[in-house]
């Protein structure tokens, strides 16, 4: 077997692993049983995600960076985006909830502010830009009425309550676009073009905005998660599987097969990694075929390989 198909069966098999999403459900005798696994499917759940191989420099021969946009409201993109409330149990969560509990529950720490990784973000930068809270007209009223005493003070003595606040907070529902960064790039050995997935960004209106202007307006970069880091973490998460609901997939897996529709939004270039969008401007359509272009490109790379 050549290491192309090793790797195809590989995930194949990592897309059968038996967590399933309600395991033992055709077997049990009362409600209390499902989900129960039996020693068998827990001694084949220790599985970890497919190792990356190691990539010498010299075997690269070509390598594209790219930026690309997966819009959540395309049918395909769905398993990345419900169930919005985690009203599934542990099984089911959406992609946007199991990032953001690895990260509060510190299990994920490469977390950064643009995509090049080069500055983290700590918890509070991340509370930020999910939550706001101000004071209200009533609250406002409360505060003339007490003049000289600080906001907090108010607070301490009950005079200040949850009424007085008008809050806003970012949830999964809101999240509408993941914007990913990843390197195409040809191996030499083995002969074929592959893509290494690099982070992911979940976009979405930012609670200040949410609370000023609305859910209409356009949805922001809210953190970057260095992929590599969180791969197990993706691995232990299970999206829903349409085709069989009882073998859901990962969403490593789901990420790393590129089981989902995206645009290329920008591709790293001499002219500072611009956007498409800053050299096509106002023209959607222009923007779109620029980025059937820059996809064109690099798969023309592999197929002009094979050409005597």
């Amino acid at each position: 077997m050549n290491s192309r198909n090793f790797i195809i069966a590989a995930l194949f098999l990592a897309g059968m692993a038996p967590a399933f999403a309600q395991s033992n459900l055709l077997n049990a005798k009362t409600p209390d049983e499902i989900g129960k696994k039996t020693a068998a499917q827990d001694s084949l759940d220790h599985d970890k995600p497919l190792p990356y191989g190691y990539v010498g420099d010299r075997d690269v021969l070509f390598a594209k960076k790219v930026w690309e946009v997966i819009d959540l409201d395309q049918r395909i993109n769905f398993p990345m985006y419900f169930p919005v409330e985690e009203t599934m149990g542990d099984d089911r969560k959406s992609l946007f909830n199991v990032l953001i509990t690895a990260i509060k529950d510190g299990k994920l720490t490469e977390v950064y502010a643009d995509s090049y990784f080069t500055t983290k973000k700590t918890g509070e930068d991340i509370q930020s830009v999910f939550f706001f809270k101000e004071l209200n007209d009533y609250g406002r009223e409360i505060m003339n009425q007490n003049p000289g005493k600080a906001e907090d003070e108010l607070k301490t003595a009950g005079i200040l309550t949850d009424e007085h606040y008008t809050t806003s907070q970012v949830s999964a529902q809101d999240v509408t676009k993941y914007k990913i960064v990843g390197t195409w790039y040809f191996d030499k050995r083995q002969g074929e073009l592959k893509y290494r997935i690099l982070g992911i960004c979940p976009m979405a209106v930012d609670a200040l905005t949410l609370l000023r202007m609305g859910p209409e307006a356009d949805p922001i970069e809210l953190f970057w998660v260095f992929y590599p880091a969180a791969r197990e973490i993706l691995h232990n998460a299970k999206s829903f599987n349409e085709r069989n609901s009882a073998v859901p997939i990962t969403f490593d897996h789901l990420l790393n097969s590129r089981r989902f529709s995206s645009t290329i939004v920008k591709e790293e270039n001499v002219y500072g990694d611009r956007l498409i969008e800053q050299y096509m401007k106002e023209n959607a359509q222009m923007q779109l075929l620029e980025a059937e272009r820059i996809k064109d490109k690099i798969r023309n790379f592999e197929q002009d390989m094979w050409n005597y």
